[in-house]
């Protein structure tokens, strides 16, 4: 990239006088077809080089990085900028090739919060809908230090960040499911609805829901860790994806306990009943745009009401559970929360995604690496490992 940055207001000249649409299209000269490449080449960076240049700065020592002047808010940067290369699937799957798994799961490690809960949200990216890097990932035991983060680290943000990277990497990954159980993660969850950070909460209730979907014998194992009094508490937050989480995790709870199970709910079912009335009554109180806002609650209520008394919710009786100019369908109350907005590219995984624009940030070292410091890995296509290794 030009050190002065991109000439666009050059580059946006020259295009408007050469395609005005008020003139046939001419042939180029070569003086301008090269000053044209060079512009647009100026702009284009080779990920995969740049990746191994961040990869080397994450296998610098911190005291040699802190020797040359470089400062966390340095290499939160660096972290910001391989997030974005690996958006990209193709990316994702490579980082190991180049050496980066490793140290970027390293840094989920580091005595700076700041960069343990980005390391956290670049995992998160890598792995998104993303098996192969699961895989990678759950090889090179990154499962274990963003438990860790999860579990116990004093700083909300990163314990936030490490959950969505936990719920992202076990998403349709069976090992990871069950590696999640025998840590205990279920406990875990049950202390982070317990937390003041309602995004802390929502995504603690997003990822039970989730894991109740996919395997109904655990609707017992929350029952008795006291889940439902959690959720039926959690219902009445003033943070409204807080009560819709809430709502779908009883609502998940209240089908298993009518299928048969023994008793999801139990004693709370009274609990429960009353807070139903109560959140029907404060629905019903609600202006025409709380109302509209509320469709997803709205639809809740109704279903966890019909499915636990087996009797229309008044608001169904009342008329507000369908507005006008509402579609009257059944409402998936559920997928939205539960998949990840799918890369623009995983549609078609054997495309390469664009090349992207390279940032500003630093190099961060003075002399470049060895020629064979970051090439030591297979540079495949498909960015497998003989160690598996993931960043997470």
């Amino acid at each position: 990239m030009a050190k002065d940055g991109p000439n666009w207001e050059g580059l946006l000249k020259w295009s408007l006088a050469h395609a005005d649409g008020t003139q046939p299209p001419r042939n180029l000269s070569e003086e301008d077809r090269r000053w044209f490449m060079e512009a647009m080449q100026s702009q284009t960076v080779d990920v995969i080089k740049r990746m191994k240049e961040i990869t080397l700065v994450m296998q610098t020592p911190e005291q040699v990085l802190e020797a040359q002047g470089v400062t966390p808010a340095d290499i939160e940067d660096i972290l910001d900028e391989l997030e974005e290369h690996v958006e990209s699937i193709d990316m994702a799957n490579d980082l190991h090739s180049v050496g980066g798994l490793v140290p970027l799961l390293g840094y989920l490690k580091n005595s700076h919060a700041n960069i343990r809960a980005k390391a956290a949200e670049v995992v998160a990216t890598i792995v998104q809908n993303n098996p192969r890097s699961q895989q990678l990932v759950m090889e090179a035991n990154g499962l274990e230090p963003l438990l860790s983060n999860f579990t116990s680290d004093p700083d909300v943000a990163v314990r936030t960040k490490a959950l969505g990277a936990l719920s992202s990497l076990i998403r349709h990954n069976k090992p990871g499911i069950t590696a999640f159980r025998l840590a205990n993660g279920y406990a875990a969850l049950r202390d982070a609805l317990g937390s003041d950070s309602v995004r802390f909460q929502r995504k603690a209730l997003n990822l039970i829901h989730y894991l109740l979907r996919e395997n109904n014998s655990d609707c017992n194992v929350v029952s008795e860790l006291g889940f439902p009094r959690m959720m039926m508490h959690l219902a009445s937050s003033e943070d409204a994806e807080v009560r819709e989480a809430a709502f779908r995790g009883l609502l998940e709870l209240a089908r298993d306990k009518t299928e048969g199970a023994n008793g999801s709910l139990g004693e709370e079912d009274e609990k429960l009943k009353q807070l139903l009335q109560e959140r029907m009554k404060g629905i019903s109180l609600m202006s025409p745009e709380d109302l509209a806002a509320a469709w997803e609650e709205r639809q809740l209520v109704d279903s966890l009401w019909n499915t636990c008394y087996n009797e229309p919710s008044s608001l169904r009786e009342k008329g507000l559970l369908v507005l006008p100019g509402e579609d009257a369908l059944p409402p998936d109350v559920a997928s939205k929360h539960f998949e990840p907005p799918l890369r623009a590219w995983a549609a078609n995984p054997s495309a390469k995604s664009p090349s992207s624009e390279k940032k500003q940030t630093p190099l961060l070292l003075g002399s470049g690496p060895p020629p064979d410091a970051a090439d030591g890995r297979n540079n495949s296509g498909e960015g497998e490992d003989a160690n598996g290794q993931l960043n997470g």
